[in-house]
């Protein structure tokens, strides 16, 4: 998985997010936290989710289509 992390200004209630231009995805997942001094603690279970999916292999990645499929397989969608 490749994971991008970047501070951005939030301008007129909005974000603008520039991909380098090697990323290719039809589909990614933004997760949003406020930078300020606001503290928040991520649990030892978090993190260590968080740890392992940025050391999958790139062998493990699949496309946003199949993963999609896998989850209307799974739920009969």
């Amino acid at each position: 998985m490749e994971a991008i992390r970047q501070f951005v200004k939030v301008k007129n209630q909005k974000v603008n997010i520039t991909l380098p231009d090697d990323f290719i995805a039809d589909e990614v997942e933004v997760i949003i936290l406020a930078k300020n001094d606001i503290s928040y603690n991520l649990s030892e279970e978090q993190i260590e989710l968080l740890d392992n999916r940025l050391n999958e292999p790139e062998s493990e990645y699949i496309t946003s289509t199949e993963s999609l499929n896998l989850l209307k397989k799974k739920y009969g969608f």
